[in-house]
């Protein structure tokens, strides 16, 4: 009977393990893994693995294990939407992407009709949130109307005299950064003396420098991305030129000087104040550092896009889009880029942008 009564309690108490055993729940992350931009897929990438990491560690959500689907969209807008339904189709709970706001645009339909909550680290156009297809598309990082308006008062305030260019790449970012900042510098009664597209994937911007340097430009903003960006800061060097390059947060990476060299010297640009110098990021980014992951640019944006999620499902005790969308839209949320809030379009109230200056192989505010 004593053998009986054992085996019975044994069962009971595997039936009530079973009960409570945890379950997994997809979320995603998707951006350049791959080509010219696929820096910026790493930090992503590094942001997400370890926000997984550390939540799972403490509980997970819910009860629940987080695990990662990577979607690579490569920043083309139809691979992005291609992820999209990939995401969609493996019943991710949320999407922390995309990078690129020529993709996060188009993917967001998917994510909306799909009810999947999309929280980019990263997307900075302004239509990512002003034309959003529905609740839930948010996003932790600033817009370029934001960063133009700083830009172009900062071009006002510091080269007024100066003969100043304005330059983009005719992506959804580069010409949507540049026209805002264009903007704003109009609007204090300076006028560039050039505005000019270029094509990216190039090796070759000579002819471009050679436009700038006949009008003898003292400032170039650059609306566009790292890669095109120091190709034309070292042939402006190689040209013998001093223009002074201003560009946006998609220099926020090494590669930058990677490609410029000591010809990166002085380069300016604006980004949001760094996470890193944050005593309350200080644990993760030690954590990301001893993993041999990247601190830089958008990993810690990515982690507080997830953590910001995180606390909005624990809140609504679901994981359904719609109650998590409710306290994400109401909530403030405990994250390392400080307290954060979204508004009634889903952009982040946060400390707006400002300027650095690489120097010697590193960035440091200006």
């Amino acid at each position: 009977m004593k053998t009986v009564i054992m085996a019975i309690l044994a069962l009971s108490a595997g039936t009530a393990l079973a009960g409570v055993a945890h379950s997994d729940t997809p979320i995603g992350i998707a951006g350049p893994m791959s080509g010219t931009f696929s820096v910026f897929g790493e930090q992503m990438k590094a942001g997400a693995e370890q926000a997984v990491e550390d939540i799972n560690a403490a509980g997970g959500v819910l009860g629940d294990m987080l695990v990662l689907e990577i979607g690579d969209d490569a920043c083309d807008p139809k691979q992005a939407v291609a992820v999209a339904n990939q995401m969609a189709g493996r019943d991710i709970a949320m999407m922390a992407g995309h990078m690129c706001s020529g993709s996060s645009i188009p993917a967001s339909d998917v994510y909306s009709d799909a009810a999947i909550i999309q929280i980019s680290p990263a997307s900075t156009n302004p239509r990512f949130t002003d034309e959003r297809p529905g609740r839930g598309i948010m996003r932790v990082v600033g817009r370029d109307d934001q960063q133009g308006l700083i830009a172009g008062a900062f071009l006002a305030d510091n080269f007024a005299d100066r003969k100043i260019a304005i330059v983009h790449d005719n992506t959804t970012y580069g010409k949507g950064l540049a026209d805002e900042t264009r903007k704003s510098l109009n609007q204090t009664g300076i006028n560039e003396v050039l505005y000019e597209t270029y094509a990216p994937g190039e090796e070759d911007y000579s002819s471009l420098v050679s436009k700038l340097k006949a009008a003898n430009i003292d400032v170039l903003y650059v609306g566009g991305y790292h890669t095109e960006a120091g190709l034309i800061k070292l042939q402006m060097v190689d040209q013998t030129m001093d223009t002074v390059l201003v560009s946006g947060d998609a220099l926020v990476t090494r590669e930058y000087w990677s490609i410029t060299g000591d010809a990166g010297n002085g380069t300016l640009m604006t980004f949001t104040p760094d996470p890193r110098k944050d005593p309350i990021a200080a644990p993760v980014v030690e954590r990301l550092e001893e993993a041999g992951r990247t601190t830089e640019g958008f990993s810690l944006f990515t982690y507080a896009a997830i953590q910001a999620w995180a606390q909005a499902a624990e809140r609504a005790g679901t994981l359904d889009h719609d109650p998590v969308v409710t306290e994400l839209e109401t909530g403030s949320f405990d994250t390392i880029l400080g307290e954060l809030d979204f508004d009634d379009k889903g952009d982040v109230n946060l400390p707006g942008y400002v300027f650095y200056e690489w120097k010697n192989g590193d960035y440091d505010y200006h």
